[in-house]
Formats: structure tokens, sequence, C-alpha cells
């Protein structure tokens, strides 16, 4: 039987290798497929890329609503690309890691968005930037197609990634020279000429490997026009003779260059579709040879399968016999008899089979001896190991082994569980062993102390019963937890001591399932959460005071937080007045009781914490005097902890100081608006002073001349030429007068308001302005008008004098009880309120009467100011 399975196996295992080695080359067919339209979706993003950074680069070179547009299309385009990308990767589990790359490029792309939007990369910088993204996309798309599971498709994608790359170096090529053209005037490195000495290496190369159709409409591309046009700007920027005048311009460069670009991208696509169908193509020639090879395999097969019935038809019975035979033996079946008994290579197995059943009986009845002996606790017994030979000797010399390390075992056990015992009893924590029927089986002494229940009491009862009423179902729903197959559990609860008091546990639970217990651990963490939601509470406060809310918010909040830290019934922050009777400034849960009014009555008369009854008092104490107190009650029959008076110091503290803060603020805010109420009333007085004083003078001077000169019957010219040149330096300085007069504090804001005072600052303005003003119909109050005022004319003034600005914008518009003014030109920018300008004065006026002023001025890109100033609340 040997002689004839031996050459059928053999060539059978031939064809099934044939197979194999097809099944794996047409595997490798579709995976270079796959790749290869992996790469085509990677090189589509390249594309999209190169379109963005040309866009990203002409807008800002030339920004404006077109090149924006442009600019936005373009990003559109890339993510259309990108998630074209993302969606062929699905699938994929080769290397290179496409996903995880497409991801880096998605968030570079991404950032540097952010980073053109906000115009801080020059076009040099975002073509850089660009450019980094570009080059690992086309590393992607080379190492896709670097599998080259034929010549033929070695060849396309060689020649598909060089047209690739040299695609790319013209788009490094346009992208430099856009930059170079777009600003002949300023100084460029004029090395553009390696970016077509790239392209040209890399043309050649494709030359070498694409076919002759390809080549040719290659040759035909760059002889066109913008072919023609390119070169001829290549060896103008060779020349270092050639004078600027003959480089192209911006627009006709672009053009040109895209156009050029766009060509040879048409190019590319051909070479893609026919490095597609050599991919297509190589891999139906290995399911052709698969398939061919598979079918052979079957046959061989199927052959094989005839030889082999052929044979059982001679060895059936005996060798099912012997087969059953064992198969009961192997089950533990002793009683199965083999009948067989031929003198043939069968027989001797079946003989040899009835020698193990007689072995197999003798070894049953010694292994369960030794079982009985272990249930009777005879650790002592070992089997007869002299009765049997060879491997049953040393199988039953092991068991021995076994039953005398299950002895001594036993023994560590016992020394195990009196140590537990012990450790059990002495643990400072809280442990428990507890039943599915919700019943503690043991507790250890801390369960006791802690809770102050003996055991026999948990014992007894279910232990839920002893959790806190609010707690029962958050404690269900973490056994629930522990019994769905968590592995550990851990939660907090509360649980009742036998005194009616509360503690917090924090707990670590285990479930097993065999034993049906529950083996826990816990720790008492009252006092570290009381602690937590001590200091929880006073950075509450402190945050408030830090902000500087106002005292009765603070009040109100300390009131609250005392009394969900002491847990007391009522706690209330009160106010001595100058005949010693204390006012409620904030309270919580209920006005204060008599005993907290007369802890607060022992507390003004000591300046100490004080105590009666159920009630503590803490002095609040400002500026070395005492100001208040904070008291608060205990919600039930027992007293506030020994500590209470401690702890309501450190909210006292707090009080105080937010009252100092308040209080310094109130007294800075005042001064400020003083002084420039002040201010404003000084140059209203030398106004009125100019006007009813010096001007009136300067106009009685000139009657008295002109009446002069009428009086004269006769005038010499020089003494004619003279009272003329007199009366005309009058009219000059009282024209000067006059204007010195309108800046000091201008009629018009007086008598028209802001918006006549913002129009006439426009028209006197040296620098063009726009005004934006949408403003009520009537006045505003008179110190915001004038703040507005003086805001806007410096502003104006700083824009001629200093930011050289050519436009300024002036908006104001009220919103929701708030005034918006926002000043902005297109000057030098850089102004600093730091510096010790006039900005400085302008902050303090805005700030003065309750308003914000921001300053924004990078240089370079013009000063922009806002101002928000608060407005009386109308009538709705």
């Amino acid at each position: 039987m040997l002689l004839v399975l031996l050459p059928v196996t053999g060539m059978l295992a031939f064809t099934v290798f044939g197979a194999v080695s097809q099944w794996r080359e047409a595997q490798t067919m579709r995976d270079f497929r796959t790749a290869t339209e992996l790469s085509f979706r990677t090189t589509a993003l390249t594309d999209a890329v190169a379109t963005e950074r040309i866009a990203a680069v002409k807008a800002r070179l030339r920004p404006g609503p077109a090149t924006l547009k442009e600019r936005s299309r373009a990003e559109h385009a890339t993510e259309r690309a990108l998630n074209a990308a993302f969606l062929g990767t699905v699938g994929w589990t080769g290397p290179p890691d496409v996903p995880g790359q497409l991801d880096a490029r998605n968030r570079q792309l991404r950032a540097l968005r952010v980073q053109t939007g906000t115009g801080s990369l020059t076009a040099p910088q975002l073509a850089d930037q660009y450019d980094t993204i570009e080059n690992d996309l086309l590393e992607t798309a080379a190492t896709l197609e670097s599998g080259r599971p034929t010549r033929r498709s070695g060849q396309a994608a060689d020649a598909h990634i060089a047209l690739l790359k040299a695609v790319e170096a013209a788009e490094h090529e346009r992208t430099e020279l856009a930059v170079l053209f777009a600003t002949p005037d300023a100084p460029h490195a004029t090395a553009t000429d390696r970016w077509s000495a790239l392209e040209k290496a890399l043309l050649d190369d494709f030359g070498r490997r694409a076919p002759a159709a390809l080549k040719s409409r290659l040759y035909v591309a760059l002889l066109q026009h913008p072919g023609l046009v390119v070169r001829k700007t290549r060896e103008t920027l060779a020349d270092p003779h050639a004078d600027r005048n003959a480089w192209p311009s911006y627009d006709s460069w672009l053009t040109a260059s895209t156009q050029r670009i766009g060509a040879l991208r048409v190019i590319q696509h051909q070479v893609a579709a026919e490095l597609g169908r050599d991919a297509a193509g190589d891999l139906d020639v290995a399911r052709a040879r698969e398939a061919r090879d598979l079918g052979v395999s079957l046959a061989v097969l199927a052959a094989v399968t005839v030889l082999a019935l052929a044979l059982r038809l001679s060895i059936t019975r005996p060798l099912s016999e012997v087969s059953a035979g064992a198969r009961a033996l192997s089950e533990g079946d002793l009683s199965y008899d083999i009948r067989y008994t031929g003198r043939d290579e069968l027989g001797a197995v079946a003989d040899t089979f009835r020698e193990l059943r007689v072995t197999t009986e003798r070894l049953a009845a010694e292994i369960g001896t030794m079982n009985t002996a272990i249930d009777d606790n005879r650790l002592g017994h070992r089997a007869d190991v002299a009765a049997f030979e060879g491997t049953w000797a040393h199988l039953l010399g092991g068991m021995n082994g076994t039953m005398a390390s299950f002895a001594a075992a036993h023994g560590r056990r016992r020394q195990a569980e009196e140590e537990l015992a012990s450790i059990f009893r002495l643990s400072l924590d809280l442990l428990c062993i507890a039943g599915l029927d919700g019943y503690f089986k043991r507790v250890n002494p801390a369960f006791e102390r802690t809770l102050g229940h003996p055991a026999r009491a948990l014992l007894g009862r279910p232990w839920l019963e002893f959790v806190h009423p609010e707690d029962r179902a958050r404690t269900r729903a973490a056994l629930d937890r522990l019994a769905s197959g968590v592995e550990l559990a851990e939660f907090e609860n509360r649980f009742l001591r036998d005194d009616g008091t509360e503690r917090w546990l924090q707990w670590s639970a285990r479930l097993v399932t065999g034993e049906g217990l529950i083996y826990a651990a816990a720790r008492d963490v009252t006092e570290s959460r009381r602690a937590a939601r001590e200091q929880t509470a006073l950075r509450r406060v402190a945050t408030l005071v830090a902000r500087g809310v106002p005292p009765p918010e603070v009040f109100s909040e300390v009131a609250d937080q005392v009394g969900k830290v002491l847990s007391s019934g009522s706690a209330a922050v009160l106010r001595y007045g100058a005949d010693g009777a204390a006012t409620v400034l904030g309270s919580a849960h209920r006005p204060p009781a008599e005993t907290e009014v007369a802890a607060a009555a022992e507390v003004a008369r000591t300046a100490r914490p004080a105590r009666v009854g159920r009630s503590v008092g803490a002095p609040i104490v400002v500026d070395d005097r005492l100001w208040g107190a904070v008291v608060a009650a205990a919600a039930g029959p027992e007293p506030l902890p020994p500590d209470t008076e401690s702890r309501l110091a450190d909210f006292t503290e707090l009080v105080a100081t937010a009252l100092a803060n308040a209080d310094s603020r109130d007294q800075l805010t005042a001064s400020r608006a003083r002084v420039v109420a002040a201010g404003d009333a000084s140059r209203r007085r030398i106004e009125r002073d100019l006007h009813d004083g010096v001007q009136q003078r300067i106009v009685s001077l000139q009657l008295d001349l002109r009446m002069a000169q009428s009086m004269l019957e006769e005038q010499s010219e020089e003494l004619a030429g003279q009272l003329d040149h007199i009366a005309k330096g009058l009219d000059d300085a009282f024209a000067d007068l006059l204007q010195v007069a309108r800046g000091i504090h201008p009629a018009i804001l007086s008598k028209g308001g802001l918006g006549p005072a913002l129009r006439a600052l426009a028209r006197r303005s040296a620098v063009p302005v726009e005004l934006d003003l949408r403003l009520p119909a009537g006045r505003l109050p008179e110190q915001t008008e004038v703040a507005v005022y003086y805001v806007t004319s410096e502003c104006l003034t700083n824009a001629a004098k200093h930011a050289r600005a050519s436009f300024v914008q002036v908006s104001a518009r009220v919103d929701d009880d708030v005034l918006e003014v926002t000043i902005a030109d297109d000057g030098v920018g850089g102004a600093d309120l730091g510096n010790g300008s006039g900005l400085i004065g302008l902050v303090d006026r805005v700030e003065a009467i309750g308003g914000k002023l921001r300053v924004n001025s990078p240089p370079g890109e013009g000063t922009t100011l806002a101002a928000r100033l608060p407005l009386p609340r109308r009538d709705m």
C-alpha cells in the first residue's frame, strides 16, 4: 500500500506546491493592483495639494477677492481628494502605513491653513511648507508602486513616478518664479535653474522607460507655445546680463507655466492608465494560471481518493475493530473486547491492545484506592509501584510524589489560614466577607470600631440596612456591575453608625463566583472627604474674591459654602452697625436663629470666636477693626465639631480680603473719575475764559483799528499798508485762538452731541476718515460723549503724526446698553500702551467711567483701537 501511495502522494504534493506558488503569484499581482489604485488616489491628492499651493501663494502675493476665492476652492478640492484617498485605504494592511501618513499630512495641511489665514507666513515660506507635504505624498506614491511584480509593470511604474516628480519640479519652478515676478524690484536669489535641470533629468528618465507613443506626446507638449514660453523664460533668467525688463510679467508666467504643467499632467494620467492596464493584465494572467493549476490539483486529488477507496476495501473490517477498541480504551471503557486474531500486522496490534486493557484495569484500581485514601484524609497512603513496569511505574511514582506534595501543601494551607486570620483581626482597614444573599458572613474588629455596631448586629441584619438611604441605589448598581463580571469594583458610599452619624467608606470588592461570596475591603475616608469639600469651598470663595465680584455675592456664597461644609442647619454673614446691632448680609438655609444672634453678640463683645449653645461665630476684622461675623448653627441636637471656630476663620479671612479689595477698587475708580472730571471742568473753564475774555478783546481791537482807519482823511501808502498788516494779524490771531478754544472743549459737542462732533473731527482731519455712526436719536451722557470725542481726536492725531496712515475708519454703535467705538488705520502700527504714550491717558479716561479700552497694533499692519463704554439702562 505504501509503494502505491508514496508516488501518488509525491505527485499530489508537487501539484499542491505549484498551486500554492501560483496562488502566491496571483496574490502578489492583486496586492500590486491594489497598491497602484491607492497610489493613483495619492497622486490625485498631490495634484490637489499642488493646486492649493499655487493658489495660496497667489493669494499671499496679490490678495484680493478673486485670489482668496481661488484659494478657498483649492482647499475644498484638496479635502475631497484627501477623503477619496482615505476611502481607498479601507482594507489596506500592507506597508507603508498609508492611513497614518495621510492623517499626518491632513494635520499638517490644517495647521498650515491656519497660518495662511493669519498671514504670518511669507509667500516663499508658504511654498516651502507645501513642498514638504507634497514631497511626503510623492514618496508614499513611489513606495506603493515599488512592488514591481513583472518587468513590464516595473517599467510602467518607474515611468509614472519619474513623470510625477518632473511635474512636481515644474510646480516648484512655477511657484518660485511667481514670487520672483510678483516683486521684481526686491532682491531675489535667481538660482531657479535647479528645478529645470531636475525636470530635464526626470523627463529623460521617463523617456527611457515610457512607450514610444507617450514619448512623442511629451515631445509635442514641450514644443507647444506654453512650453516655448517657459524655455525662453529659463534662458532669460540663466543669462546674467539679461535686463529685468525682458522678464515676463507675473500673469503671463503663471498662464504659460500652468498650461504647460496641465499638458504634462495629461500625459501623466495617460501613463497612470497604462500602468493600471499593465497591472490588470498581469493579474488576469496570474488568475488564469491559478485556475489551471487548481484544476490539475483537483484532478490528482480525485485520483488519490479513488485509489484510497479501493485500498480501504481490503482492510476495513479488522482496522475498524482495532480502531473501535482503541477508541473505547481511550474513553475509559475497559469492557470492549477485540476479537480479531490474524497473523498480520493488525493482529499484532489487536494483541497489544488486549494486554493494554488488562494493565489499565490494574492501574485504575490503584488510582481508585489512592482517591479513597484522600477522601478519608489518609495522606500517608502510597501506591504499589513495584507491581508495574516502565511508564506505568513512573506514573504511579509521580502520583505518590503528588500525594506527598499535597500533604505538605495541606499543612502550609493550615498555617496560611492562621496567619490570614491574624491579619484579618489586626487590620486597621475594614475587611468583610458577604454572601450573595445580602448578609455579612464575617467582619473584622475594625468594622465594629468604625461603625459602632457589634458583630452580632452586623451579621444578623441585611447589610444594605446599614447603608445611608440616599446611597442604596448607587450601591446596588455597583454590586450589579460586580456580578456582571467586572473583576474589581471600586466605589464609595455612606454607612450609618449606631449613634445615627454617617461615615464615608471607600470600597474595593471582588466576586468569587464559584463560592458565591464577595470579598471586600473598605477605608474610612470621612475626614479626607470633609477636608476636600472644605478646600473646594474655600477655593470657590477665593476665586470670587480674586475676580473682584461685588461683596453681596461673596457674602451669599460664603454663607452657602459654610452651611455645606459644616452640614449645619443655617449659616449667615453679619455686619455690626455703629450702635452694635448686627445686619444680615448673606444667609443659607434659613434666617439666623436666637442662638446664632447670641453667638454674634458674644463675638461683638469679645472680638474673638465664640460658641453659644449649638451655634458658633467667628469675627471678621478689616483694617484692625471688628467689621462683622460669620455664624453657623448645628442642624441636629448634637453641637458642631470642636474645630468649627478655626474652620470658620478661613472664611472670615476671605471675607475681609474681599471687603478690602472692593474698598480699594471703589476708591481708585472714584479718584480716577474725579481727576477726569476736574480735567474736563478745567478745559471748559479755559475755553469759556478764552471766549469771554481774550476773544472779545481781540474783536474789540479789530473794531478800534477799523475805526481808526476810517478816521484818517489822508493816508500814506506806507501807513495804510502797516494798518492792513496789523488788521490781518489780528484776524489770524483770532482764528488761531478760536481753533485752540475749540480743541480745548469743542462747542459743537456741547450743542449738537456726539454725532456732529465726530463729523466735525472727520472734516478737520489731515487723513481721510470714513464714518459709520449708528447712534440713538437722543443725547448720550456727557461724560461718555466727552470720552469718545477725545479718544477719537487723539487717534486721528496719532494717525496723521505718527502712524503715517492714508485712511482711518471710525465706527460707533449702541448694543445692549453698551457703546462700542472702533477706530482703525492702515499705518505703520507698533503702538504700545506701555511706552508712556498719550494712549495711557485715553485708558484712564475710558476706565474712569467704567469702560474698557483695547489696542491692537502689530508692526506694519496698522492700529485698531476698540472702546466699550457702559450706558444707563433705558426703560423698555
